[in-house]
């Protein structure tokens, strides 16, 4: 099993969750974040005056999948966030030992 994490724009966390849902991925938690990357934040004007953004809004979502599903979780997550633009965010993926369903006690592939 794999723990695929993503941090990307707020605004197509809808878009994510669609092409997670359409792929069969069982469940997800989405947090709200915040960072920079490359880009060191962006200059805003608010009402007249300019200030710096250090860090800018991101959701970062994670899902358990199993091993095989992996690659494609990751594309669909990469097209699905894909605007082109500065900021699109970052995917990767890390080996899981052991999931456990709290409610039933079921563990690995039975606990997705």
């Amino acid at each position: 099993m794999k723990l695929i994490t993503a941090i990307v724009k707020p605004y197509r966390l809808d878009e994510v969750k669609s092409a997670l849902q359409e792929l069969g991925a069982h469940g997800l938690t989405v947090t709200e974040a915040s960072g920079y990357g490359r880009q060191r934040g962006h200059t805003e004007v608010y009402r007249g005056a300019e200030y710096q953004v250090d860090l800018v809004p991101k959701v970062r979502i994670e899902v358990i999948v199993e091993d095989a599903d992996c690659d494609a979780v990751i594309d669909a997550i990469v097209k699905a966030a894909h605007t082109g633009k500065i900021g699109d965010g970052k995917v990767w993926a890390l080996p899981v030992e052991t999931v456990v369903r709290v409610r039933t006690g079921e563990r690995g592939p039975d606990a997705l």
